[in-house]
């Protein structure tokens, strides 16, 4: 894997060195995201559900633009994303796509899962985009 180059958007230095990974790799044209979670510059985890997704997917953007500054939603083909309350969080998810890009339809694949990372989290989302 000599030609992967691995980024981190501005405000996650700390990543790379406290737990070891980063942010968004690059392979050729494709990126590939990290799970994302809803927190803000402060690591600070969004109180509602809602609101963790709303960041999260602020942050997915940020993460591609730490590889390919003039990535857009428009340039991903496939989400990924864990829910901790699929019930209460699965349908947030299309009224966010379509203010990203009404036309854009990447493929989207959707899991409940026990617990992500840290115990406030609701969901994390993971993208693969061409660039």
């Amino acid at each position: 894997m000599s030609n992967a180059q691995f980024s981190n958007y501005p405000g996650t230095e700390c990543i790379p060195r406290d737990y070891h990974f980063s942010q968004v790799v690059r392979i050729g044209n494709t990126l590939r995201t990290s799970g994302q979670g809803g927190w803000d510059a402060n690591s600070s985890i969004a109180p509602s559900r809602k609101a963790q997704i709303d960041l999260a997917l602020q942050i997915v953007l940020a993460a591609l633009r730490a590889a390919e500054p003039p990535a857009t939603y428009k340039n991903v083909v496939s989400v990924r994303n864990y829910h901790t309350d699929l019930g209460r969080t699965f349908m947030m998810m299309p009224a966010d796509f379509k203010e990203l890009g009404a036309d854009h339809r990447p493929m989207w694949t959707c899991v409940e899962v026990k617990r992500l990372a840290l115990d406030e989290m609701a969901i994390e989302i993971e993208v693969e985009a061409l660039v």
